[in-house]
Order: structure tokens, then C-alpha cells, then sequence
């Protein structure tokens, strides 16, 4: 009977090509295939590392339908491997389907770990990160942006979010105002790369920097915010309480009001998705 093969799943650099490790690329050379987000990117990244492999594209559109050909492939003894454009797959990025289907058909699969923005960020940023939550990217529209963050405005841990180019100062408003103006925050822009820039103060001062500076406007961001603090913690969980007591005798807008009202709490963390 034919073994199958294995999904390694492959970090690839953000930036740098320096980042790509050793393990990384004797894997990708020795595999059947390459899937691949964007197969020109990854055929550039290949090219310059001197590898010759198929690629098969696979991205947030056709994941669905090419996961079972390529589960297919794997049982017959091909093994594979599954990079995204930058960093580490799956992290805000296409391939957990595959992965899933992969595991479900008692496949293997290998991480061969590397580089990762939030992880590069969160390294450098000054922030704690004992403990962190990563949001990635936020919705695109204002309001469905604001709502999330209003929900987070109590969250204790370091926040990880990543943004895009021609919404980085956006984001930064919409941030100040729900977190407060002078909440500490740290904006990581184009990190490993030629014009990298890792700039911290408080997210009205980040604003400003970006609003005033067309360079901080360009490329990649990930921006990290500190938490509320364990206060805020606190009257989270203690409104979060008094909302499901209350929420068995009123509608769940009043029982979030009256129970942010009581404990401190910001009403949309207790109703609107806060409360699951």
C-alpha cells in the first residue's frame, strides 16, 4: 500500500530573503509541488533561490475546490508544500482548508516555521507580550471597523492588528477614538524591508506622525496596541455577569446598558458579540 506524503507548511520571509531558513528551502526543493497564493510571487521567490518545482495556485477563491485534488495527490505519495506570499501561512491568509482536509484524510503535516509579521512586530514593539490577542484585518467599512474596535476598547491583553497602505490613517483615528487618545500603541511598517520603520507613542501621536508624513503611509503595517489593563478586565467580567442576570428579566440592549451603567464596562462589550 502507498504511503502518503506530507503537507509541510512553509514560512517564507516577509521582506528580507535572507529569512527563508535552510529547512525551507531544501523543502521546497525536494517536494512534488508548491501551493501557492500567488504562484508569479512565489515564481520570483523560487527563481532567486535557484528551485525549479510545479506551482499550484491556491488562494481564498479556489481553496474549496482544489483542497481535494490536492489530498488526492498527498495520499498517492506526493508530498507538498503550502506557502503564502510573505510569512507564515494561514496566519491571515488562505490554507487552513486544505490543512484541515489534510489532517481529516490522516495525512501529515509538518510546519517548518519562519518568519512572522506579528510575531517580528511584537518583538520589537516595547509592548508586554506575555500575553496578546491578533485581530489581523479589521472590516473595511468605518462603521463595522469602529464596532470591533469599541468591542476591544476593554480587552486587557496586547492587541495585533494588520492594516493596509490607503487605510492606515483611518484606522489610527478610529482607534484613538475607541481605545482613547492617549493608549500607547506602536505602528510596525514594511518590517525587514529596505524602508522598514517601527515608530511608538500614543495612538493620537501616531496619527498625527502618519497624517504628516507620506513615507509612513506606504506599505505594510501591523500595529499593536496595549491592553486596557487588568482594571478594565475587571469591570468587563463583572458586567459581564450582571448582564446575564439581568438579560433573563429585560431585552438585551437595556440589560447592557444597565449593566454597564453598574459595573464600569463599555456597553459593547457586554452585548453585540461581547457576552458569547
Amino acid at each position: 500500500m502507498q504511503r502518503p506524503g506530507t503537507l509541510f507548511v512553509v514560512a517564507t520571509p516577509i521582506g528580507n530573503l535572507g529569512d527563508l531558513s535552510p529547512r525551507a528551502l531544501d523543502t521546497l526543493k525536494k517536494v512534488s509541488a508548491v501551493c501557492a497564493e500567488d504562484t508569479r510571487h512565489t515564481r520570483q521567490l523560487l527563481s532567486h533561490f535557484g528551485v525549479d518545482r510545479p506551482l499550484v495556485a491556491l488562494h481564498e477563491h479556489n481553496e474549496g475546490d482544489a483542497a481535494g485534488p490536492l489530498v488526492a495527490r498527498l495520499l498517492a505519495g506526493e508530498s507538498l508544500a503550502l506557502v503564502s506570499d510573505a510569512g507564515t501561512p494561514l496566519v491571515s491568509d488562505p490554507g487552513f482548508r486544505l490543512v484541515r482536509a489534510a489532517r481529516e484524510a490522516g495525512i501529515a503535516v509538518s510546519p517548518v516555521p519562519g518568519a512572522s509579521a506579528l510575531v517580528a512586530a511584537l518583538s520589537v514593539a516595547g509592548l508586554p507580550s506575555d500575553r496578546f490577542i491578533f485581530e489581523g484585518f479589521l472590516p473595511a467599512k468605518a462603521n463595522a471597523r469602529r464596532e470591533r474596535l469599541a468591542m476591544l476598547a476593554a480587552e486587557p491583553r496586547t492587541l495585533i492588528f494588520y492594516e493596509s497602505a490607503h487605510r492606515i490613517e483611518d484606522m489610527l483615528a478610529d482607534a484613538a477614538a475607541a481605545f482613547g487618545a492617549e493608549r500607547r500603541a506602536v505602528v510596525a511598517r514594511e518590517l525587514t524591508k529596505l524602508f522598514e520603520t517601527v515608530l511608538d507613542g500614543s495612538l493620537a501621536d501616531l496619527a498625527q506622525r502618519v497624517r504628516a508624513d507620506p513615507n509612513q503611509r506606504k506599505g505594510e503595517f501591523v500595529l499593536l496596541v496595549h491592553g486596557a489593563g487588568e482594571a478594565a478586565d475587571a469591570k468587563v467580567t463583572e458586567g459581564r455577569r450582571l448582564y446575564a442576570k439581568l438579560s433573563e428579566h429585560l431585552p438585551p440592549s437595556t440589560a447592557a446598558k444597565v449593566a454597564a451603567e453598574w459595573s464600569g464596562a463599555p456597553r459593547k462589550a457586554l452585548y453585540g458579540g461581547g457576552n458569547e
